[in-house]
């Protein structure tokens, strides 16, 4: 049975792309589902002097795509309403007060409301406060703030912005959202652990012989040259998708799936990651690059991108080893890597375990060996499992083939997958917080990307530790060999590609 949530959405940024692309097509999807229906209305809001029926002709031509009735997409678009809006100037929120109260009584929303700050990180403090000071902070129901990153670019600012927030907003209020953890896949991390024991008993350094995650994209800068030049891939991809997502992989079990349960192991395992407190440390398991541009393809270098630094030392390849220091995953490396301009975009989980301490099986002048077994966990574009086994060859002899198990996703069922946007913002409508980042995450995670950042930033000359990647390809050869010197190697397999060809010749 599905239940109608009733709130009031106030959305600042309301004219921006993240509004536009996700925001909006999710509440329609969670609309056309029957979550919102009668008893919700949105308030946009930004600097642009729009009127109501123009800003409803932004949210039809954002959910174009999904409209099958075209009555049921205006319905579902006169909900919303548009107030231009100064977030520093307190007149505005009185303006925006009056605004809320009578959707408040026009459509029932008995006093839930909802602040999703869908703009630049600059303006959260005060919108919290302006927020608290001019009373739009109901009495009589509940009321979210949901921020989206970058949460701070270390952990002062984090901790000084957090230090803010408070102020107008209890932690169990504050949402910070991190579309990954809204992923299908990354969900089903728990899932493949804790509901299989043909996984979870080996789920420990006796069995595992490394991690590697990655998150590799072929899109460079784009139009986000400023921001991104100020940030970096560390910052941008590290901090918190890919810390997130080793946390899952590294918690142990919880004592249920609630929110609370959740994110305390989550929050252990953070603690438990080692720190880099040396340059030498940092240099040995951490390394960085540019994209150095592909001429044969037209695609320019890093530096000649529109709004980048021509001297820029800004990393867009990040690769590093991880360690966790805890009974469980002590001497198991985590290798990461997360780069623009790369060779695919894919989101890949490896979990390669030890090898048999024997192997019997020919290895010379034979096509294939005897190889680990490795579990891939994909998240995008593929949604699905791969499992990596050894076999015999169909035939005479001994002689060994790999074979690969897939669960893939078909397109039909990813179609009707829940988005990430739309998992995340029905559950914040329900105050479940199991998916959102709590402080004492973000804290930890700063923790570690300080120590590295730190080092990287005092390298005044880094001819050394700056490394260049020809665009479209899988990063520098630095990160191969940081793999190298522990004996091992990224798994390169081109999964993807793999299943396309299986279900093509099927």
């Amino acid at each position: 049975m599905i239940t109608q949530n009733t709130a009031l959405f106030t959305i600042f940024g309301a004219t921006g792309d993240l509004a536009h692309r996700k925001l909006y097509p999710s509440l329609f999807r969670l609309y056309k589902k029957g979550f919102i229906k009668d008893n919700f209305a949105v308030i946009g809001t930004a600097r642009r002097d729009w009127s109501d029926e123009h800003f409803r002709e932004v949210v039809l031509d954002s959910i174009k795509d999904l409209t099958e009735d075209k009555e049921d997409a205006v319905s579902f678009a006169a909900h919303f309403y548009y107030i231009a809006h100064n977030v520093n100037d307190s007149e505005h929120y009185v303006k925006l007060k009056i605004l809320s109260e009578s959707l408040d009584a026009k459509y029932s929303l008995a006093g839930n409301r909802i602040f999703y700050l869908a703009m630049s990180p600059e303006f959260f403090g005060i919108i919290a406060e302006k927020l608290k000071e001019q009373k739009l902070i109901t009495e009589d129901g509940f009321n979210r703030l949901i921020i989206e990153k970058p949460f701070g670019r270390d952990f002062a600012s984090a901790d000084a912005l957090n230090t803010k927030l408070r102020k107008s907003f209890d932690e169990n209020q504050i949402f910070r959202i991190d579309h990954y953890l809204g992923k299908e896949m990354v969900q089903n991390i728990s899932a493949v652990r804790f509901s299989n024991m043909i996984f979870e008993s080996l789920w420990n350094n006796k069995y595992i012989d490394n991690v590697q995650i990655t998150l590799s994209e072929t899109v460079g800068v784009e139009e986000r040259g400023a921001y991104y030049d100020n940030n970096g891939a560390l910052r941008d991809m590290v901090q918190n998708h890919i810390l997130q997502i080793v946390a899952l992989l590294v918690m142990e079990p919880p004592l249920s799936l609630q929110g609370e349960d959740v994110r305390s192991e989550k929050i252990k395992a953070l603690r438990s990651l080692r720190l880099y407190n040396t340059p030498e440390e940092v240099n040995r398991n951490f390394i960085r690059a540019q994209y150095a541009g592909n001429p044969a393809k037209a695609l320019q270098a890093y530096r000649e991108e529109p709004n980048v630094n021509p001297a820029s030392s800004t990393e867009t390849f990040v690769a590093g080893k991880i360690l966790v220091d805890n009974f469980r995953w002590k001497g198991v490396p985590f290798y990461i890597r997360t780069g623009k301009h790369m060779a695919s975009k894919e989101t890949y989980i490896h979990i390669q375990f030890k090898h048999v301490s024997m192997n019997i099986f020919p290895t010379e002048g034979v096509d294939e060996i005897a190889e680990p077994n490795v579990l891939t966990i994909h998240v995008s574009p593929l949604e699905g499992f791969s499992l990596r086994l050894n076999a015999k060859r169909v035939g005479q002899g001994t002689e060994m083939k790999n074979i690969r198990m897939h669960h893939i996703y078909d397109e039909e069922t990813q179609a009707n997958s829940p988005e990430a946007y739309e998992r995340l913002l029905l559950d914040c409508l329900n105050g479940d917080p199991t998916n959102f980042s709590h402080w004492d995450e973000v804290a930890q995670s700063w923790h570690f990307v300080d120590e590295i950042r730190k080092v990287w930033d005092a390298q005044e000359d880094c001819t050394d530790t700056l490394f260049a990647y020809e665009s479209h390809s899988m990063g520098p050869k630095e990160s191969d060999a940081l793999l190298e010197q522990d004996g091992f190697r990224w798994t390169e397999f081109n999964w993807s590609q793999s299943y396309k060809e299986k279900q093509e010749n099927e």
